[in-house]
């Protein structure tokens, strides 16, 4: 069910997060079966997503770099948009324990 995988992160509930050349970000349950699509779950439209995430909350954090953004997907509720610019080319996202959100941007070759 995937067209061009790119980035993979674990979810909470023992299920997996997966970015798409595509434009889209796939949500599998532990089973490995599709859970939902974010672009049809929330009517998002990505550019070129990236490196994808999940905080402690169970929100995933996607950055787009075609649209220099990062937004956050909460499991209920609309997409929020945390980073919007100072992003060159955003590629990877990781979120901390203490609820820190680190980006990748190799349009610069630094962590933000």
């Amino acid at each position: 069910n995937l067209q061009g995988p790119r980035y993979v992160s674990p979810a909470p509930n023992g299920g997996f997060v997966v970015s798409e050349e595509c434009g889209d970000v796939k949500v599998f349950m532990s089973s490995r079966k599709l859970l939902c699509s974010l672009s049809s779950k929330y009517g998002h439209q990505f550019g070129n997503p990236a490196g994808v995430c999940v905080d402690a909350d169970g929100s995933i954090l996607v950055a787009d770099e075609q649209r220099r953004t990062v937004h956050l997907f909460p499991e209920h509720g609309a997409p929020i948009c945390l980073v919007s610019a100072g992003l060159r080319r955003p590629t990877g996202v990781a979120c901390s324990s203490f609820g820190h959100l680190f980006v990748a941007d190799t349009g610069e070759n630094c962590v933000k």
